[in-house]
């Protein structure tokens, strides 16, 4: 029985260990700066199945809306639907989704890894090829209150994260 239980709580510490790793960055990333996100995650109420407009109503995530600050609390860009962030400095960069895992805290956005798809303008984003989520605090669409009276209504779920841009 103690083998049992033993064995139990490796698989438990081990599996959460690599639960926890899905959103590193990949060896030899080296961070080149990071800023704290405050702002709004936008849900919108849509049907589940839009091609059989079911009875069944959800909260679909549409976009960010969010101010990154830097390491003195000064304002250094935005973060915006694309998923997108632009920095006062004129560069920005699009990315897209490539690993993600629960957040920690309860009620949280999950932790994300993205990986850069595009970059415009000129400036400190222009080495910047994966961007890492974490640290969230909030921002999970709501629990209910989406059903046929309120299709296309939109929800704005206040969150604060940071954002942590690797080059190689």
């Amino acid at each position: 029985m103690r083998q049992i239980y033993a064995a139990m709580l490796l698989s438990a510490l081990f599996g959460s260990a690599m639960a926890q790793d899905a959103s590193a960055p990949p060896s030899g990333a080296r961070k080149l700066f990071e800023f704290r996100a405050d702002g709004v995650q936008i849900y919108v109420c849509k049907p589940k199945d839009e091609a059989l407009k079911e009875q069944n109503f959800a909260w679909v995530f549409d976009a960010p809306e969010a101010v990154l600050f830097n390491a003195d609390g000064k304002q250094a860009g935005t973060h915006f639907k694309g998923p997108a962030w632009k920095l006062n400095d004129g560069s920005s960069v699009t990315g897209e989704v490539s690993a993600k895992q629960p957040s920690p805290k309860q009620g949280s956005i999950p932790w994300l890894l993205l990986k850069v798809k595009s970059h415009q303008g000129t400036g400190a984003l222009d080495a910047v090829t994966i961007i890492r989520r974490v640290d969230t605090d909030g921002g999970a669409e709501p629990a209910g209150g989406c059903d046929t009276a309120r299709t296309g209504e939109t929800v704005r779920v206040p969150y604060s994260a940071t954002y942590q841009f690797f080059g190689q």
